[in-house]
């Protein structure tokens, strides 16, 4: 069973959000091992400089790598990544469970962004799409979409 890492910076505020999480986690539970691994947000002056703002992002960073998994094929949710469908984002990651890959890892920096270095670790970008949502929501957002790709790749009836 293919096992998927999340690693995100800060913890999810709204119960809503939890709640939404905590159901796909439970539905994510048939098609792999999934863990969540929440690290704290560095904190910035309200009116931060470009130097503190990028002092935060490479200390974020460097949290992040501390916690990805060894082998594990990294994707960064980024600006910069690729937008796909439901169904590539499904084959990509029945590609790669095909090829051997156990260890499957997405990351979600921070509301200020990702670091470079997490970036060139990264195997694979995402971008989940081109409108702006509030940070906490690609969670949910990523959940749905990793649950969407194992009910296609089982022939579940979930995707229409």
């Amino acid at each position: 069973m293919l096992r998927v890492n999340i690693i995100c910076i800060g913890k999810l505020k709204e119960p809503y959000l939890r709640d939404a999480c905590a159901e796909y986690q439970k539905r994510l539970s048939a098609f792999c091992r999934l863990e969540i691994g929440e690290l704290p947000a560095v904190r910035v002056p309200d009116a931060p400089s470009d130097a503190q703002l990028a002092a935060a992002i490479a200390q974020e960073g460097q949290r992040i790598l501390s916690r990805i998994p060894s082998g594990a094929y990294v994707y960064a949710l980024c600006i910069e990544g690729k937008q796909q469908s439901s169904e590539r984002f499904s084959a990509e990651l029945q590609k790669l469970a095909v090829e051997g890959v156990s260890s499957v890892c997405f990351v979600i920096g921070g509301s200020w962004g990702l670091s470079d270095a997490v970036k060139t670790r990264a195997q694979g970008k995402l971008s989940l799409s081109q409108m702006t949502f509030p940070h906490q929501l690609a969670r949910v957002m990523l959940l749905e979409q990793l649950y969407r790709a194992f009910e296609i790749g089982s022939g579940g009836k979930y995707h229409k």
